[in-house]
């Protein structure tokens, strides 16, 4: 993926959430950080879509504890990983019956169109809190969500 590294923190940041097709998810598990690998795709505004199935772990910890965080990783074919951009996004991540954000997220992800249907797998949105930017050693920034998803829900407006 191509990124600009000396773009403003907020628009190198959006371009990675858009651009990734995949993210690590945090969660909580009984006060632990539990950590595993989803499939993304972004709502037009720009927040993340998980499509997760209500049987894995990361869901179940959801339904206990809605703050998440989402690490994207933008270093991909960098022979310094160091170096390269990633963006963790702090949030909270909510279910949402959106046809619109589902077919999205299935146009991103064709192969999902498989179970996209099944009666366990949900689409979540995550509202956005702030996002912490590391674009290579020493660029390192805090982005407040407003500046990150001007025009998204936050915590406070979340569905």
């Amino acid at each position: 993926m191509k990124t600009q590294l000396d773009d403003p923190p907020a628009l190198l940041a959006r371009r990675l959430l858009r651009g990734l097709d995949r993210a690590v998810l945090a969660t909580s598990l009984d006060g632990w950080p539990y950590a595993s690998l989803v499939m993304v795709a972004t709502a037009p505004e720009g927040q993340p879509l998980l499509l997760i199935s209500d049987l894995a772990q990361h869901t179940m910890n959801i339904s206990g504890e809605p703050r998440v965080s989402l690490l994207f990783d933008g270093t991909a074919g960098r022979d310094e990983p160091l170096t390269g951009p990633r963006v963790s996004l702090l949030g909270e991540a909510h279910r949402v019956e959106d046809a619109r954000l589902l077919q999205r997220f299935v146009a991103r992800h064709p192969s999902a169109g498989l179970y996209a249907g099944f009666g366990d797998f949900h689409l979540y949105r995550v509202a956005a809190e702030r996002a912490h930017l590391v674009a290579g050693f020493g660029r390192i920034d805090w982005i407040a969500a407003a500046d990150l998803l001007p025009a998204g829900p936050r915590r406070a407006d979340r569905g």
